[in-house]
């Protein structure tokens, strides 16, 4: 009985490595190995494919009826060149005002700069004397509840319409305000109701 063939593994990488030696050329690096585990990504470079950016800007509310009749009432917006030219101006005529009282007052430094601080707290003040803040001892105070909720509910309105562009420190003015005015809004409605409520009737009577 014969014996069986015998196999030889031949080495083709090294037989190619020594031929491209005699040959003068640098042998071709050796391909990355594969990844023997199911479902893993072989190592190597790898093609990037780059996905299109997705816009996370939420797009504005639809105007109600009542804004859309009001924009519909206005005049058309002045143009960037017209409102430009009105604010160079507005600054030139405040400053001309600035100078004449600096000139009959020389003890008079120049005026701070508006801020978003200056808006909040005018509302602020606004909102307490029409609930009869700085009333003088012995007056009766004058009381404008319905003023002061339209005011505070501005207070609101500038509150969400800025939401997510104030610093930390405004926001943090913004809600106090915010919060004190309603507030002593409660209270004072709180001690109105109390008073116009009856007394009720003695027992016995009815």
């Amino acid at each position: 009985m014969s014996e069986p063939p015998k196999f030889e593994v031949i080495d083709r990488r090294k037989m190619k490595a020594e031929e491209e030696k005699e040959s003068g050329q640098a042998p071709a690096p050796p391909a990355p190995p594969t990844s023997s585990t199911p479902g893993e990504a072989a190592p190597g470079p790898r093609l990037v494919v780059n996905e299109p950016r997705r816009e996370t800007a939420t797009q504005p509310p639809a105007p109600s009826a009542e804004e859309q009749e009001l924009a519909d009432a206005l005049p058309p917006p002045p143009t960037a060149q017209e409102s430009h030219d009105q604010k160079a101006a507005y600054d030139a005529s405040a400053q001309r005002l600035e100078d004449l009282i600096r000139a009959q007052n020389p003890a008079a430094g120049p005026q701070p700069p508006v801020g978003f601080e200056h808006l909040v707290q005018q509302f602020y003040v606004t909102a307490m004397l029409q609930m009869g803040a700085a009333t003088q001892e012995g007056q009766r105070p004058r009381v404008d509840i319905l003023g002061a909720r339209a005011t505070i509910d501005l207070l609101g309105i500038l509150a969400e319409k800025t939401r997510g562009n104030l610093t930390e420190a405004e926001d943090r003015m913004l809600q106090s305000v915010l919060f004190e005015a309603r507030m002593a809004f409660l209270e004072l409605t709180r001690m109105m109701t109390v008073q116009s409520v009856p007394p009720p009737p003695p027992p016995g009577k009815k």
